[in-house]
């Protein structure tokens, strides 16, 4: 999930700070996903992040979407 969420940050030219503050939670969270140190986080963060991105929680999981 992570390297989704890093891919579709690049490709809408977003800085994880950027990602962070759209989405209300911290650089930390975003980079711990993005690198993998981070596996686990809440439904709640991942509707966050996706909101932020414009895409769907889905789009994060399947390799196909966005």
């Amino acid at each position: 999930m992570g390297y989704k969420i890093k891919e579709v940050r690049e490709a809408k030219g977003m800085t994880q700070g950027e990602l962070a503050l759209e989405a209300g939670v911290s650089r930390t969270i975003i980079a711990g996903l993005e690198s993998g140190a981070v596996g686990n986080t809440t439904v709640a963060t991942l509707i966050k992040i996706a909101k932020a991105l414009n895409v769907t929680v889905e789009d994060i999981f399947f390799a196909n979407a966005v």
